[in-house]
């Protein structure tokens, strides 16, 4: 039996008003970050994707939302950089049909209090709204 973190509850539909996707499952850190060397696990809630197109370029950043209850960037310090989660972030973004290998940590500048900021490629866009699923951002080419 899998542990209880890899269980998914995700809702496939197509977000009215740019609404951040649902997405709740936990991910662990694994303590091996810059910024933090707790290992737990953390609660996510929803996924956000913004792109840009520009002269056949397209790249954007997927938001990770997590419940402040379950990671808190004032005492434990930024997810960003910790190897445990964007692995197994990867690996649950494969099980729902996204590439995982087409995302990576964004600049720490980029991160938030309740949300972890991942650059994303064309690939993973394509697939995010291949899946119905509404982008946010500049839509022309």
């Amino acid at each position: 039996m899998l542990a209880p973190f890899f269980i998914i509850a995700l809702t496939v539909r197509q977000q009215e008003n740019n609404m951040p996707l649902p997405y709740m499952t936990k991910i662990r850190t694994d303590g091996s970050g810059l910024w933090s060397t707790r290992a737990t696990a953390v609660d996510t809630i929803s996924l956000e994707v913004t792109a840009s197109r520009f002269d056949g370029e397209v790249w954007g950043e997927l938001r990770v939302y997590f419940n402040t209850d379950s990671w808190d960037v004032g005492e434990d310090g930024l997810i960003y950089t910790d190897g445990g989660f964007q692995d197994q972030l990867r690996d649950k973004l494969r099980m729902i049909g996204l590439p995982g290998e087409d995302v990576g940590y964004s600049e720490q500048g980029m991160q938030g209090d309740n949300y972890v900021s991942l650059d994303v490629g064309r690939e993973f866009i394509e697939a995010w709204e291949k899946l119905g699923h509404a982008v946010e951002g500049d839509q022309a080419e």
